[in-house]
């Protein structure tokens, strides 16, 4: 890895093809592969772009999922590899690529220096020499691959006959990366799927060579330590080994928030730190059972790193997250929604971001999957939503049906933002005769759900070009709320250096330390959840609001001892008025 940065996955179309942008700096970015849809016009866009030949692969060929997404991961691969070599052969003159590729590296880097040593030499063989080394130690960023493993839609021939468990949405999109010719691993997310981990074992690609080498690799996206262990040692009994455990923010993200018991993101990382080597050890144990019984000789255990996303804003906090919790990397995705030559955010929503301030930021019930969003006010999506309900006509056409997972009136699955769930659940709601205040409350809380299939693409389409005559111009984005913090359209290299320390894109921003961010989005998650229950809550439902504020408080009184020891009296300071907010929190 030469750079100590990862882009997450940024919602389905977003970062779609950040790895044309950044790969060939050796930045890695991670690509979602839940729509094929997506994917096919993408590697049509692409084909026509770079010259060339377009076959399309029709939804009536047989596996056609898996072959449309691997077809887009083998084209990506292609024109990264092209874009890599023409890099490499570059004359080192300023302002060309290949001098860009070293000066978007951390200072800290040995061929950085290397590379700065070099531009000081005088014209000669020993300069050329110097040049062609480094060139030979350039790395492109990898194109990682984003499945959201609970999002598993089971799939059906016309006739109604089920086509199998490995047709899933999961299992046919991870077939098509362990297919594809990508080197590079696979981001399973959103919690586990013991039918997709189990199918994983099915693939040799996942096994190691003996230097303890992959040609794929996995990677558990994490909220805690416990389910990390869980998940790992679930795959490493099947003689599969995780590479790496991304650990993200509950709150502090974009994109789906998956919200912990009250877990904070200190504690979560105190946790790896102390239990890192006792983890590896246990699952290497675990591990190497299982190759034994396979016949597999590894000489070398593989590696495994632990990094972490979510709400970094500075470059001290991303300095202080490596070095105090002994991580490999970061994951910066939201504030990359600001730089169009890496995302594919359509000009009126860019400029929306640009200025948007807190308050625009909200979690959400949004998403038909049941779990909290991310949301933006302002996004066209959420207008129409809105529009729709004004004119008597909620919901949306249901077109990809990737979310489809309600069967309270159908016997086949329908997704719960579609206008055919939200009409018979509002036709349900009409036949109770409730309160009009409580009616109300119903009627929001069924139309709050929104067309994401659609609508996360929708700006991808509008940048390129591609949307067709009868499609939605609505886009739905999910930013984090640590993007409200960034008020302007950025350059790929000032968001860089900015993660790097040479330059400060918030300098003159108020903004509290990560740890008190997300600390701060707990304070108000577990308000409203009080908030909520507060006139019929039971005894169940206010011993998890007691648990929760609990290990809220212990979060607190960690970060105070840390900060205390780190002798940084501006975030303790902040720490109080937080702590203040919680005790002031009635269940």
């Amino acid at each position: 890895m030469v750079h100590q940065f990862h882009i997450p996955v940024l919602g389905l179309g977003f970062s779609i093809d950040t790895p044309l942008k950044v790969a060939r700096y050796g930045i890695s970015s991670v690509v979602s592969i839940v729509d094929d849809e997506l994917t096919e016009r993408m590697r049509k866009y692409h084909s026509q772009l770079n010259q060339l030949s377009y076959q399309p692969i029709d939804k009536k060929e047989e596996d056609f999922r898996t072959k449309r997404i691997a077809a887009y991961l083998n084209l990506l691969q292609d024109l990264v590899d092209i874009q890599f070599e023409e890099l490499k052969k570059q004359d080192f003159i300023a302002g060309s690529d290949i001098c860009r590729y070293f000066e978007l590296l951390p200072e800290g880097s040995v061929i950085k220096h290397g590379y700065e040593l070099m531009m000081e030499y005088p014209e000669g063989a020993r300069k050329k020499i110097f040049q062609d080394r480094l060139r030979q130690r350039m790395k492109k960023g990898n194109i990682d691959v984003n499945i959201m493993a609970k999002v598993d839609k089971m799939n059906f021939a016309k006739d109604g006959e089920y086509l199998g468990d490995e047709n899933t949405d999961a299992l046919a999109a991870f077939r098509a990366f362990a297919q594809s010719k990508l080197n590079a691993s696979v981001v399973l997310s959103a919690g586990m799927n013991p039918r997709l981990y189990s199918y994983i074992e099915k693939f040799e690609q996942f096994l190691p060579n003996q230097e303890g080498e992959f040609t794929k690799r996995i990677i558990l996206k994490v909220s805690d330590f416990r389910s990390a262990l869980i998940q790992a040692k679930f795959l490493a009994k099947k003689g599969l080994w995780v590479s790496e455990f991304r650990i993200e923010s509950g709150l502090n993200c974009g994109g789906h928030a998956f919200a912990t018991d009250g877990f904070l993101l200190g504690p979560i990382l105190e946790d790896f730190k102390q239990s890192r080597i006792s983890m590896r050890n246990e699952l290497e144990d675990l591990y190497r059972k299982t190759l034994v019984q396979k016949e597999i000789n590894v000489d070398k255990l593989p590696q495994q790193k632990i990094t972490v996303q979510g709400g970094i804003g500075t470059a001290q906090e991303n300095e202080f997250l490596l070095k105090y919790y002994n991580l490999d990397a970061t994951g910066w995705g939201s504030p990359f929604l600001l730089v169009p030559e890496v995302t594919n955010v359509d000009e009126q929503t860019l400029q929306q971001l640009a200025v948007a301030k807190q308050e625009d930021y909200y979690l959400s019930n949004s998403s038909p999957l049941g779990v909290l969003f991310n949301n933006f006010k302002y996004s066209s999506a959420e207008q129409q939503r809105l529009d729709r309900i004004a004119a008597g006509k909620p919901g949306s056409p249901c077109t990809k049906k990737y979310l489809c997972s309600n069967t309270e009136f159908t016997k086949e699955p329908i997704c719960t933002a579609s206008s055919k769930y939200q009409k018979l659940k509002i036709k349900q709601l009409d036949n109770q005769e409730l309160a009009p205040e409580v009616y109300q409350q119903a009627f929001d809380r069924i139309t709050e759900k929104v067309c994401l299939c659609e609508g996360l693409c929708t700006s991808t389409y509008i940048k390129t070009n591609m949307l067709k005559p009868k499609e939605s111009k609505a886009v739905a984005i999910c930013p984090g709320p640590n993007l409200a913090f960034f008020n302007k359209v950025y350059s790929l290299d000032e968001m860089v250096k900015h993660i790097y320390g040479s330059i400060n894109l918030l300098e003159t921003v108020q903004r509290p330390h990560v740890f008190v961010n997300e600390l701060n989005l707990y304070i108000d998650y577990l308000q409203t959840e009080a908030q909520l229950y507060f006139k019929n809550i039971n005894d169940k439902k206010k011993k998890h609001l007691d648990s929760f504020k609990s290990q809220l408080e212990k979060g607190i009184s960690y970060y105070k001892e840390l900060f205390n020891e780190l002798s940084n009296p501006n975030v303790l300071s902040e720490l109080l008025l937080s702590e203040n907010r919680l005790s002031n929190t009635n269940i």
